[in-house]
């Protein structure tokens, strides 16, 4: 969502490194965007892994559910509007592969 519209933003103004971190190139604060897919896969696909427990299914939406996080953490990192929101990204890819290493 967006918040603190800013009224006079001028987007030839150069910003400074705390508005890099908060703001996007149109002056707004952003921390977090809908809709957002892979997020919303990464959850659903989670809570059903969660709710089958064991198998080979719940094994397979537990997979999916990493997938589609790295997946969200890497647009996030190439594309997120700003400072925050790439190094969100990048945290999130760390603790991913984190995870899938120590599993292996």
């Amino acid at each position: 969502m967006y918040a603190n519209m800013n009224q006079n933003f001028n987007p030839h103004k150069t910003q400074n490194i705390w508005d890099r971190t908060w703001k996007d190139k149109r002056g707004r604060v952003v921390i977090w965007q809908t809709p957002n897919i892979w997020l919303g896969s990464w959850a659903g696909l989670t809570v059903l892994s969660l709710l089958l427990n064991r198998g080979l299914l719940a094994d397979v939406f537990s997979h999916l559910g990493s997938a589609a996080l790295i997946v969200w953490s890497l647009l996030e990192i190439t594309r997120g509007v700003n400072y925050f929101r790439r190094a969100l990204g990048l945290l999130i890819l760390f603790f991913e592969v984190a995870t899938i290493m120590k599993s292996l």
